[in-house]
């Protein structure tokens, strides 16, 4: 089994040398613990190691945190630390109390921002990372970049990065992004998602919600997979699982919470008053996406129905991915107003709003880019948009619209 640099590793030795702590959440199996394990190694100064699966180590944290941290001392890496929130609060003493930078090497695989307890605790004491499955830049060991639609950078990238064809991106789209399958360390897909869904998402579902019908649950994470990239409607998910609604709202936060699903929020200010307030559902691993709505191969899902939707999946997904892995904050949206008018992705940044269209074709339209013009309505500038498609090699309309090929996110 070949281990892939992660993006994320610089940037977790760099806050090391000013963070007392640092917590990195993530989905399981999208390589934290190796890549923390990883970076110990390169540390070398005798980091411990303790997992709270493990429910010795977990009883004592959660009823006794001050012995745990007297028997476990720092340089510490505790791995699903959501087991036990009771630790925060002592974490934090010691951090007040020593002032050290690196001290805590924290993991969980609840999304931070929904995680009980360390809002209140570490509020400033901590830096949070998130760690999605891998990116396609990862994957290819091309560098981390956070996508932007500054043409220069295209410039300087089209040589550097070797073309895809839509058969080979597909290809990417049905296997999916855990580095257990990029790696080759389990070669059967089928199986390794198969057991992904059995065991850690309905140990951690338990976990979160107490008693759920697990049968319900799994047929609930197929009916979001068959409706990415659209709106989130909860009433349908609710009709199709034949579950209350106020429970399809429920599960949709645990997707959100354990990193499986990110919502997409819709862009408005006072000005475009007429824009909608549903959310569009995206996941970050597409392969997950395939399995659970049962394409068999890479070629039968470019030519099914779904294909647009899980191209644009993978395109918000990499680019979600790219801020990230930087440790940014990514601030993307969408566009859709009551007369139907509509903007894949809205990223904001620099006083800009730069819109971009999603396209499974290799020769698209400049027409695509007029619908461009509804943000002229907002207060912000309207930045350079794109429309991001199977295209051979990167182009332009004119200088404010670009042709972006997607494997060059």
């Amino acid at each position: 089994m070949n281990y892939i640099y992660r993006h994320m590793e610089d940037r977790i030795l760099e806050l090391s040398k000013t963070y007392s702590a640092i917590l990195l959440t993530g989905p399981r199996q999208a390589g934290k613990t190796t890549m923390l394990q990883k970076l110990a190694e390169k540390e070398n100064i005798g980091r411990e190691y303790v997992t709270l699966d493990d429910l010795t180590q977990r009883d004592m944290a959660k009823n006794d945190p001050a012995l745990f941290l007297q028997i476990h001392k720092p340089p510490l890496f505790i791995d699903e630390v959501q087991y036990a929130p009771e630790l925060f609060t002592y974490i934090k003493i010691h951090v007040d109390k020593h002032h050290n930078p690196g001290d805590f090497w924290l993991t969980g695989s609840q999304i931070f921002r929904l995680m009980k307890g360390v809002q209140e605790s570490l509020a400033g004491r901590v830096a949070l990372l998130h760690m999605s499955p891998m990116s396609q830049r990862e994957i290819i060991g091309a560098p981390c970049v956070p996508f932007t639609t500054d043409i220069e950078r295209f410039l300087a990238e089209r040589n550097q990065i070797h073309p895809v064809t839509t058969p080979e991106l597909f290809e990417r789209i049905w296997r999916g992004s855990m580095p257990g399958l990029v790696s080759g360390q389990y070669s059967d897909r089928n199986i390794f998602y198969s057991s992904y869904l059995s065991t850690y998402m309905e140990r951690d579902v338990r976990e979160l919600s107490g008693n759920v019908d697990a049968l319900k649950f799994n047929r609930f994470v197929t009916a979001v997979a068959a409706r990415c990239s659209q709106l989130l409607n909860y009433k349908a998910l609710a009709d199709d699982v034949d579950i209350d609604i106020q429970i399809s709202k429920a599960w949709i936060n645990i997707l959100e919470t354990l990193g499986i699903i990110f919502l997409l929020h819709p862009y408005s200010n006072n000005v475009l008053k007429r824009t909608i307030k549903t959310p569009k559902v995206y996941f970050y691993d597409t392969g997950l996406v395939c399995y659970l709505t049962r394409w068999s191969s890479p070629e039968v899902t470019e030519s099914g129905a779904m294909s647009g939707a899980l191209l644009e999946n993978l395109a918000v997904s990499e680019i979600m991915k790219s801020y990230q892995n930087a440790g940014l904050e990514p601030y993307l949206y969408f566009y859709r107003d009551r007369d139907s008018k509509e903007i894949d992705v809205i990223l904001e940044g620099d006083g800009k709003l730069c819109p971009l269209e999603i396209k499974k074709t290799a020769t698209p339209d400049k027409r695509l880019t007029r619908v461009f013009g509804v943000i002229d309505k907002s207060p912000l500038r309207l930045g350079t948009g794109a429309v991001l498609c199977v295209a051979e090699q990167f182009s332009a309309f004119d200088k404010d619209n670009l042709i972006v090929p997607i494997w060059m996110i």
